[in-house]
């Protein structure tokens, strides 16, 4: 049988083809797709399974957050594996007990609490969480006190609430592992919220969507997620009162950001 679109006038699609990745012109074979093209829906639906069920690498991405002179240490939801954390949404947004028992709040509190959650996608977190996160660092004012970075396994986007809270923070940003679709299996989004606390709602926080090399590119994300938190910041609120202005004012000034003191020998406040 031939594969060849039914109609030379399909033709007419092949420029267009060429710069989207969306599935257009496809042709038929009779009643049918063409092979080659069931084949590549194939493996783009296989692609985006694997991406929800994968696991990250996060010692690879510790350490590359390490030689960034981030201060990484590791959480988990309240979702004890991967089929709950898929089936039970309010697991993942509440921190593991024993976790939350030994994150103490940071003494003096912090300006930014910063979690990098595995998602639906892990694949997003090892490829753009270190990028973005590198081109973030020099963008931020250097009076900004930033708390520890969490890792966070099987989490949900309202996780940084309840981390946020117990670290005494003033906004929390969550970088996570966005949905797939069937031709980004590997998207970043990124919500920052003011005053984070367990019950926030979506209302009361701005995202920032498809963080990846065929959609925003990180260091573009980066610069964005900078002027955000310094408005969020300035004006006391986020969400969808903080209007994204972000292509019309300029990044903030290039020096880098000090990390917080090192008070683990102080006492931690009540």
């Amino acid at each position: 049988m031939n594969d060849k679109p039914a109609s030379p006038a399909l033709d007419a699609w092949e420029p267009w083809r060429r710069t989207t990745p969306a599935r257009i012109g496809l042709g038929r074979v009779g009643d049918a797709a063409p092979t080659a093209e069931l084949l590549r829906f194939g493996w783009a639906h296989a692609s985006a399974r694997d991406a929800i069920h994968a696991r990250p690498d996060l010692d690879v991405l510790e350490s590359a957050l390490k030689a960034q002179g981030w201060q990484p240490f590791r959480v988990k939801s309240r979702a004890p594996d991967r089929a709950t954390y898929l089936r039970r949404p309010d697991l993942g947004r509440l921190l593991d007990e024993e976790d939350a028992k030994q994150l103490q709040a940071v003494p003096g509190g912090c300006d930014v609490c910063i979690v990098v959650g595995d998602g639906l996608s892990a694949l997003a977190i090892e490829r753009h969480a270190a990028p973005l996160l590198a081109a973030l660092k020099p963008l931020l004012p250097h009076a900004l006190r930033l708390g520890p970075l969490a890792l966070a396994s099987q989490a949900r986007v309202a996780l940084a609430d309840d981390i946020g809270e117990r670290l005494g923070a003033r906004l929390s940003v969550m970088l996570i592992g966005e949905r797939p679709g069937l031709s980004s299996p590997d998207s970043l989004g990124i919500y920052l919220t003011f005053e984070p606390r367990r019950g926030r709602t979506d209302a009361q926080r701005n995202c920032i969507s498809n963080v990846r090399a065929e959609g925003l590119a990180p260091a573009a994300a980066a610069a964005r997620l900078a002027w955000l938190i310094r408005e969020s910041l300035a004006r006391g609120f986020s969400g969808v009162a903080l209007k994204d202005q972000s292509d019309d004012h300029a990044a903030l000034p290039a020096t880098p950001a000090a990390p917080l003191p090192d008070d683990s020998n102080k006492e931690t406040p009540e």
